[in-house]
Parts: C-alpha cells; structure tokens; sequence
C-alpha cells in the first residue's frame, strides 16, 4: 500500500510540497531547498508509518470537542514549524483511534507523547502553558 502523502507550504517560499512519510530524514522544500515543518494527521491505519521516523516525533493525541486540546494545538503547530527540520508532529484524533490511544495509555487528553526511535521517551498530559511546553521539549531536541 503507497504512503499517503501530505502538502506542506515552505514559509520560506511559499511553494506547496508533497511530502510523503519516511523513515529517515527530514523534508526539504523543492524549490528552495529549506527544512519544512512536518506536521500531519494520522489515522489509525497510517499511524505506525508516520510515528516511524529518524527524528523524534511528537504525537499530538486530541479529539474535536476537547477545549483544551484546541488550546494546545496551536502551540503544537508553532513549536512544529520552529523547529522544522528536526522534529516531526503527528496529530492523532483518539475517537477515531481507539486502539491506539489504548495501547499508548492514553487516559486524559490533551496528551502529548514524545518518540525517539518509535519508543516513548516522555510524555506531558494536559494544557500546559507554552513556556512549560517548550522547556518539556527542549531537554529532548
């Protein structure tokens, strides 16, 4: 089965890339040859492929009707797009991925899970203030 392949704008450029998930490495933009910020949705059929990655990943477990999971998410995709090049951000809707969620213990969301090498290093449970978010994840990257 092809992977499927997400659009990510340059904020360099502006070009519209097609980037497809992959093991190693990180996207660059075609045009201009700049880091992109990799961030995508996953289902649960795509998630093992997107979470498989020689960056560290960080997973983005939320659902739709969460209040604090929209309050996250815009300092998910800020902290994404800083650091494009070196770390990619899988957004996953856990009513959609049960299973997934599950298997990672999710139990209160928003829950932001840290991967390196596909194992769980860290985790943060909750809307925390962006600063904490950022000092979280700075002692990772």
């Amino acid at each position: 089965m092809p992977s499927e392949s997400t659009i990510i704008t340059c904020p360099s450029c502006g070009r519209r890339n097609r980037v497809r998930s992959t093991r190693a490495g990180a996207p660059r933009c075609g045009a201009c040859h700049q880091p992109l910020p990799w961030i995508v949705d996953a289902s649960a059929a795509s998630f093992e492929e997107e979470t498989t990655s020689s960056l560290p990943v960080l997973v983005d477990f939320w659902a739709p009707w969460c209040g604090p999971c929209r309050v996250v998410s815009p300092i998910v995709e800020r902290i994404g797009h800083e650091h494009a090049g070196r770390l990619k951000v899988v957004k996953l809707n856990v009513d959609e991925a049960q299973e997934i969620a599950a298997r990672f213990g999710v139990q209160g969301i928003p829950s932001l899970v840290l991967l390196l090498n596909g194992r769980e290093v860290d985790r943060i449970v909750g809307a925390v203030p962006e600063a904490s978010l950022r000092s979280w994840l700075a002692g990772h990257i």
